[in-house]
């Protein structure tokens, strides 16, 4: 059984950081019978200052189909981090970052001293050279980029995209055209093909339910969604969920909601823990997040696994959306084309809104169990064998 060592900046039983930790489960959830996962990781969720209550820090932990080793903040140096990687028998390195410093940077750095194995190493970028997503601290990355690039830290690497837009992402903000780089879409949870029940939270005439489920921070536009939904001219109640990432951005959020018209109810729940996250989405009309970016979107495909459908900027790789019957896909160049949509959904009646969903759920669940995209992955980890023994 091929061995394949995966370094993450969380993992479960976190549920802040988003992305790359979902694409991580589903990964070893759909292929752990088929491939050996070992996982390093944080011993706590991002913002934490304490370790997770129900691991061992400092050693593997059983989590499901992988071993799991939860490093604690004190031991997250470049020479113990050469060492479990060293110690860990593997065939693959697999990085689900590249800016992440004690999960990528300080692999890469022991690589090239010759502290660890010289594995095939593959980097999934996650989303991180979207532009939305590379404009934020743009400064430090762009003084990595530099030194990577004079130190080879990149050489000989295998590189995962998850859509050819993120293809194309990786080789603008590398200046590279000969990338050895391989489309594997991120791995979505199984859905059952059974439809969901046809019994939906009835959809109340006199006020439109939205959420808002993502970081709060500036690449997934809460701001943007505040300034469209002042100009809306009906009655919604905006439910914001997700960790306080950033404060400053934040505090500029609730300025704006200071000045919200009277027609829009907002409430801020705070973070919300994965295994609760279905059962929220169903509860609501409309899912809003206008991101600047992202390479998948778990809680897109999340939300319309509900049957609810989404509203979103055409920065994912969610498009055309109209078309699939599960929501709208719309230029964040063209905030009054998200007013019109939101009003669209408040004014639809009772039936439309009940096939509304039914065509949501239906697309989602034929995303998500297309063996496509599970064979994508195996054919990213066979590659990176085979380059191995040529």
């Amino acid at each position: 059984m091929v061995k394949i060592f995966l370094l993450v900046g969380n993992y479960l039983p976190g549920f802040k950081s988003g992305g790359a930790l979902r694409s991580t489960v589903n990964m070893v959830n759909r292929l752990g019978k088929e491939y050996e996962f070992k996982i390093l990781t944080s011993d706590r969720d991002i913002g934490d200052n304490t370790s997770y209550s129900n691991i061992n820090p400092n050693e593997w932990n059983k989590s499901g189909n992988a071993s799991v080793y939860y490093l604690s903040s004190n031991q997250q140096s470049i020479k113990n981090i050469a060492k479990i990687i060293s110690d860990t028998d593997h065939d693959i390195l697999y990085l689900n970052s590249f800016f992440n410093p004690y999960f990528t940077i300080y692999p890469l750095l022991a690589r090239k001293m010759g502290l660890i194995p010289n594995k095939p190493v593959i980097i999934a970028t996650r989303g991180e050279f979207a532009d939305g997503a590379l404009n934020i601290k743009r400064f430090k990355k762009n003084v990595y980029m530099f030194f990577a690039k004079i130190f080879r830290l990149h050489e000989n690497i295998y590189w995962q995209a998850s859509s050819e837009f993120e293809k194309n992402d990786i080789h603008i903000a590398l200046r590279k055209k000969n990338l050895d780089i391989i489309i594997a879409p991120n791995i979505p949870k199984y859905l059952q093909s059974k439809s969901e029940n046809k019994t939906v939270f009835q959809k109340n005439e006199n006020i439109l339910r939205i959420c808002f489920l993502g970081r709060i921070a500036p690449v997934k536009n809460l701001d943007y969604a505040l300034r469209v939904l002042s100009k809306v001219g009906i009655n919604v109640r905006f439910d914001i969920y997700g960790p306080k990432e950033d404060k400053n951005y934040w505090n500029h959020c609730e300025e704006l909601i200071k000045n919200i018209p009277e027609n829009i109810i907002i409430k801020y729940n705070g973070a919300l823990k994965n295994d609760a996250v279905h059962d929220m989405l169903k509860m609501h009309d409309l899912l809003f997040l206008p991101t600047k970016g992202e390479n998948f979107g778990h809680v897109i495909l999340e939300s319309m696994s509900a049957g609810t459908p989404v509203l979103i900027a055409n920065t994912t790789p969610w498009r055309n959306l109209q078309e699939h019957g599960a929501g709208w896909d719309i230029s964040l160049e063209t905030p009054h084309k998200f007013v019109s949509a939101i009003e669209y959904a408040y004014l639809i009646n009772k039936n439309e809104y009940i096939h509304f969903r039914n065509s949501t759920r239906n697309y989602a669940v034929k995303f998500a169990n297309d063996d496509s995209i599970l064979e994508s992955s195996r054919r990213l980890f066979m590659n990176a064998l085979e380059r191995e023994n040529v």
